[in-house]
């Protein structure tokens, strides 16, 4: 019997950014990098029932920075994961950094191990 992955908008958007970066739009790319980075954080977070954080986002009515790296530190403490700090770092660099395209495809891989990550942690595959 074979399994059909389900696509999260964190992998579409990885993919739209790959697009990008291809094509030489570094901007571009940098921001739909990110947003593949934040997707698959929320994603988790829901997934995990972080229900503190999910409070939060419903108190600010809103996904700010610091609910985000609240975020990334408790699901790295669920996950007994430290990695997850270090690859959102990357999201982070992409965000504020004005970066070469060499060095965008590097923190990139990055943001991808974070989105690799999001769909073990939700097994988007149907049997």
């Amino acid at each position: 019997m074979s399994s059909t992955s389900i696509l999260s908008a964190a992998d579409i958007l990885l993919r739209e950014a790959d697009e990008l970066l291809d094509k030489g739009d570094v901007v571009q790319a940098s921001e739909k990098y990110y947003k593949a980075a934040e997707e698959a954080i929320k994603l988790m977070v829901k997934e995990l029932n972080l229900k503190e954080i999910l409070e939060k986002v419903r108190e600010e009515g809103y996904w700010s920075l610091g609910i985000l790296h609240d975020a990334v530190l408790q699901i790295s403490q669920k996950l007994g994961d430290e990695k997850v700090v270090e690859l959102w770092k990357s999201a982070v660099v992409i965000l504020t950094a004005n970066l070469t395209k060499d060095i965008l495809a590097v923190e990139a891989e990055k943001v991808r191990e974070l989105v690799e990550l999001s769909d073990k942690v939700v097994d988007l595959k149907l049997d």
